[in-house]
């Protein structure tokens, strides 16, 4: 009876529609609980309420509804990224960190999709669709680290882009796993995320020897005629250090 209760379920939603995406939400949910590698595709279908023959319909098995999930929050993720990036503006340095403060959050308010997109083992060579949803994402990095690296001053050999875009994302990367952390391996820490962050940039920076003040441009030293001390600049592209 029970089994029959849940059939009928199933093809409710089926046929309206609906199955798919409570698929999904019920594998959120079970990712939050119990992480990306936690639960089984039976799982999946009893949080949603349906049969566990019924998942089939839309998903050839777990590893396909992971990568999903993983698409969609990759897909989040770009627009989160692109937003903040904002195409430079208003200048690099001011993009470049609002960047990294919209990696972290995303990472803090969305962990079961960030934990399907980097924490679940999913290959995503297998899927053409996540793997091109991962690359634009990535690519808002590579863009914000190209305009970064026009900035090298003179005598300072320019860095490769992608060399620097890998560095600031694994510097990202690790530092949101770190304080996305919600089981007992979490460790309470002296300094925000966003703080650490800024400290791990500004090493790195300085490492490739770039200034690591903000400086005005040419175009504002000639706009502005100040009439007295010039102001002391906030170290860094992240501000002021704490």
């Amino acid at each position: 009876m029970s089994w029959r209760k849940e059939q009928r379920r199933a093809e409710r939603g089926y046929h309206h529609g609906n199955l798919k995406e409570a698929l999904l939400q019920a594998a959120l949910g079970l990712i939050a609980e119990k992480g990306a590698a936690g639960f089984t595709f039976a799982d999946a279908a009893r949080m949603a309420g349906v049969s566990p023959a019924a998942p089939y319909r839309h998903f050839r098995d777990r590893d396909e509804l992971l990568s999903s999930i993983a698409q969609r929050g990759f897909e989040q993720f770009e627009a989160a990224l692109n937003a903040a990036w904002d195409d430079g503006r208003p200048d690099t340095l001011t993009a470049f960190e609002r960047v990294g403060k919209a990696y972290l959050k995303f990472a803090r308010e969305e962990p079961s999709f960030y934990s399907a997109m980097f924490e679940s083992g999913l290959s995503i060579e297998v899927n053409p669709a996540l793997q091109a949803a991962g690359e634009r994402a990535f690519g808002i990095i590579r863009a914000a680290a190209e305009r970064l690296a026009a900035l090298a001053p003179p005598g300072v050999a320019r860095p490769p882009a992608l060399m620097m875009a890998l560095h600031i994302w694994s510097m990202s990367h690790g530092i949101a796993s770190l304080f996305a952390r919600g089981d007992g391996a979490r460790r309470k820490l002296p300094m925000t995320a966003e703080d650490l962050l800024e400290a791990e940039v500004l090493i790195y920076l300085r490492g490739l020897g770039f200034p690591t003040d903000r400086r005005p441009s040419a175009k504002d030293t000639a706009e502005q005629k100040p009439s007295g001390p010039p102001p002391v600049p906030p170290a860094g592209p992240w501000g002021s250090p704490k």
